[in-house]
């Protein structure tokens, strides 16, 4: 019951935060900033009253360690919110996420100077062409209406898509900078232990000062938040403006999600771990779709299918499945006899 209950944590966690998530996006695109340093904020406030104790708790790994995981950490979470204010819709940016293992791969030849099989490459050539497909059709939507414009419609359309190439540039190095922060979190690991609430925690605290520096993107779009339309909130029963519920919905939900995955290590293996998270992702992407109608034509659909399918050959799901309903077999006949 328990594991249930963590892994009904984890979709309603993760699931919840990608709808709250297209809320505000929805309402002002470009509070990706403003998102970003309310998780932050909110992780780091947790993290110290319950895993630094309210700074009284010895640390496992030297500062200036989790400062370098910091930066990283930092500028894959930024360029990640920010692309959304620079023409991507949230279906493509969901899609090109899941590409992180093609990501993680090449950083693993260059850096740790990995060698993988045959399917591993076949899934990330998969997973790329999947990348490639959505991203070219979302490209040429924005291309086709620049033809179908006037002059003055052409310039600002060609800007549109000029911003919106700018904002696959911030995915794409959000991406590898992301795969490179796991290589040396992994080295690190090895070094000093595995630490995931105490590394969880200062990769959300030590960034905090970094966010002076978008200390007036932050008080714009905290304006906007402040004077959006207000909602009635049964909780509470008052009308909140409604980027601010949202707001909170999403930070709130996006703690539920990073706990809830956490605990699902400690308590179940790898291959349910996995499991959850691709399907947790692919039903993510199928929310955002049906419920708040993004456009998605057929190139869409298959970009995605070769996505997931790309992930779960790589991840060796059905293998791992079929040796674990072999492994129960064999414990049970040991039991019978």
């Amino acid at each position: 019951m328990k594991v249930f209950f963590i892994i009904l944590c984890v979709f309603a966690g993760c699931c919840s935060n990608v709808y709250f998530l297209e809320l505000l996006v929805k309402e002002d695109p470009g509070s990706g900033n403003l998102i970003t340093f309310s998780q932050f904020i909110f992780i780091a406030l947790i993290g110290f009253i319950r895993t630094s104790k309210f700074g009284t708790a010895e640390r496992h790994i030297q500062i200036k360690d989790y400062m370098i995981m910091t930066a990283m950490f930092f500028i894959t979470n930024v360029f990640n919110n920010y692309a959304f204010d620079l023409n991507i819709p949230m279906p493509l940016h969901m899609i090109f996420r899941a590409g992180s293992l093609i990501a993680n791969m090449i950083m693993g030849i260059i850096i740790l100077k990995k060698r993988y099989r045959l399917d591993k490459y076949v899934s990330v050539g998969m997973i790329t062409f999947g990348i490639a497909i959505c991203t070219i059709i979302s490209g040429q939507k924005v291309s086709k209406s620049v033809g179908q414009s006037t002059v003055t419609k052409e310039t600002s359309e060609l800007e549109d898509f000029f911003w919106w190439s700018v904002g696959i540039a911030c995915l794409t190095l959000a991406l590898f900078v992301s795969a490179r922060m796991g290589i040396y979190q992994e080295v690190l690991y090895k070094k000093h232990g595995k630490y995931p609430n105490e590394a969880l925690y200062y990769t959300h605290l030590l960034p905090l000062p970094g966010f002076l520096v978008l200390s007036s993107n932050l008080w714009e779009h905290l304006s906007i938040a402040v004077n959006s339309r207000p909602i009635f909130v049964p909780v509470i029963n008052l009308p909140v403006p409604c980027i601010i519920a949202y707001l909170i919905g999403n930070v709130v939900t996006q703690f539920v999600c990073i706990s809830s995955v956490y605990h699902l290590t400690t308590e179940c293996s790898s291959l349910t771990v996995t499991l959850v998270i691709t399907l947790r992702k692919f039903i993510s992407l199928l929310f955002s779709i049906l419920w708040f109608r993004n456009p998605f034509t057929i190139y869409h659909w298959i970009g995605t299918i070769a996505v997931f399918v790309g992930t779960v050959i790589f991840t060796e799901l059905p293998q791992k499945m079929q040796s674990s309903m072999i492994s129960k077999k064999i414990e049970s006949k040991k039991k019978k006899t």
